[in-house]
């Protein structure tokens, strides 16, 4: 989160997931100064929450973002996320060896269910799968190189195998030595021949000074990256269900919405949208986290059409926005729990390639 509106939009699904999870709760927040003041406001309101929580904040100058790209080598953007939003190719490398698994979620999007029962699909992981992420094999855009038939929306992490496949590059690993000490031996990294494979050879950023290079026709942010990893290197990626992605933006939120409370199953699979085609074909799609993105404005709760009577969105999930976004955080606290907040600050945060490479350097 690297602005207010980016953690006011955050701190709702925060919220959610303090809401309605039945187990203790860990969250590793990558942000700047002003998305940390918003969201400890909130959570300094909880005194007495249901379970144990512990807070990492993570702060990375933009700087540092900057010469991690840099030192991949080719990763450049055109999405309006920008740099931190490229970040989410390096969570593996942010979040310390401790934390083996993470669940990734974009900041407009919140839970509606349990996030237990989400983090409870890494154990249906299939042998050696590092990431599971929605999958639309029905979507087609070759302007994006088909980068819409996956969401990054939402992603299961395996952090302990993306640190083994080596996911991501960098000048550290590609140098035999840093005229000091030799790096360390590990496998070639996973993510440039992927990258190749579906955007070719890097080409002259002809948007730089500096003679960088680019992967050509990359669309939609870290998104068209992880197309292409998860193309390319199928063992290592797990569809996971559309429960989990219930989308404005493309999916229509598959039609369904909030009424009607008897709906059968045979109604519910009768009306969806954009299953048809899909792992998800003949069953219900059951809302467990709902993403509003492409709804314009800084701020996805402020959407003007939410107080249209006649636009179906509002229709169908306004009611839910409104609940989510006006709960009080104050609500949250339960007086006969014995259970505690925790908040930690990591300042400037290294990553895992630069930390090697200072390792090598004192061998």
């Amino acid at each position: 989160m690297f602005s207010e509106d980016s953690a006011a939009e955050g701190s709702i699904l925060i919220k959610s997931i303090i809401m309605y999870s039945s187990s203790p709760l860990a969250f590793h927040i990558v942000c700047d100064h002003d998305a940390q003041q918003y969201l400890e406001r909130r959570l300094r309101l909880l005194t007495h929450p249901q379970h144990n929580i512990s807070v990492q904040f993570y702060r990375i100058p933009h700087e540092s973002m900057v010469a991690r790209i840099q030192r991949e080598g080719a990763l450049h953007t055109d999405h309006s996320a920008g740099v931190p939003g490229l970040m989410k190719l390096f969570i593996h490398e942010i979040l310390p060896p401790s934390v083996e698994r993470a669940i990734f979620v974009d900041t407009d999007a919140f839970f509606i269910a349990d996030p237990t029962q989400l983090w409870d699909r890494f154990d249906a992981f299939k042998p050696g799968a590092a990431v599971s992420m929605p999958y639309h094999p029905d979507q087609y855009a070759p302007e994006w190189h088909h980068a819409n038939r996956i969401c990054s929306c939402v992603m299961l992490l395996d952090l302990k195998r993306l640190r083994e496949l080596r996911l991501m590059d960098s000048a550290f690993y590609r140098e035999q030595s840093l005229g000091r000490a030799p790096i360390p031996n590990g496998p070639p990294a996973l993510a440039p021949p992927a990258f190749e494979a579906m955007y070719g050879p890097p080409v002259p950023d002809g948007d730089s000074d500096a003679g960088r290079r680019k992967y050509d026709g990359v669309k939609l942010g870290d998104q068209g990256y992880w197309w292409a990893i998860v193309s390319h290197r199928q063992d290592v990626f797990e569809p996971l269900s559309f429960d989990w992605e219930v989308s404005s933006c493309l999916m229509d939120m598959y039609s369904t919405g909030l009424g009607k409370d008897d709906a059968a199953e045979e109604e519910e699979v009768r009306h969806q949208v954009h299953v048809e085609d899909t792992l998800e074909r003949g069953r219900a799609i059951l809302p467990k986290m709902l993403h509003f993105n492409c709804l314009h404005g800084a701020r996805y709760y402020e959407w003007p059409k939410w107080t249209d009577p006649s636009d179906g969105l509002a229709q169908r999930w306004g009611p839910a926005v409104q609940y989510h976004a006006g709960f009080k955080w104050l609500w949250l606290n339960n007086p006969s729990s014995n259970a505690s907040l925790t908040i930690h600050t990591v300042d400037d945060v290294k990553f895992a390639d630069e930390l090697l490479a200072q390792t090598a350097s004192h061998a």
